[in-house]
């Protein structure tokens, strides 16, 4: 019997070592995605999408859009379209709009 006790006592341990090692390597992955996701981030925030090159914000009738210094690509965030197309007396910015329409 104590052959038996011993026996399921040591792997009780040994199941509460792996499922430590596993929830410390979780957290280790976690981290890992963490830092890589900032590092994106940091590369990437406020750069042009084709080139690359850094945006600079500009008011344009009353709505803040990025223009690329580069290659002057324009980059509207969401809702931004929106908001112009409602100001267009033409319907040309409308019309456009209509062509982005995404469901979030």
């Amino acid at each position: 019997m104590s052959n038996e006790k011993n026996a399921s006592e040591e792997e009780y341990f040994v199941r509460i070592e792996r499922e430590e090692r596993a929830r410390a390597a979780a957290e280790a992955e976690k981290a890992k995605g963490e830092a890589a996701r900032a590092e994106l981030k940091a590369l990437h925030h406020q750069r042009c999408g084709k080139c690359g090159g850094e945006l600079k914000p500009q008011d344009f009738r009353g709505v803040e859009i990025d223009i690329c210094e580069s290659c002057g690509s324009v980059l509207l965030d969401p809702g931004e379209l929106e908001q112009l197309a409602g100001k267009d007396a033409s319907g040309a910015l409308a019309g456009l709009a209509s062509l982005f329409r995404f469901k979030r």
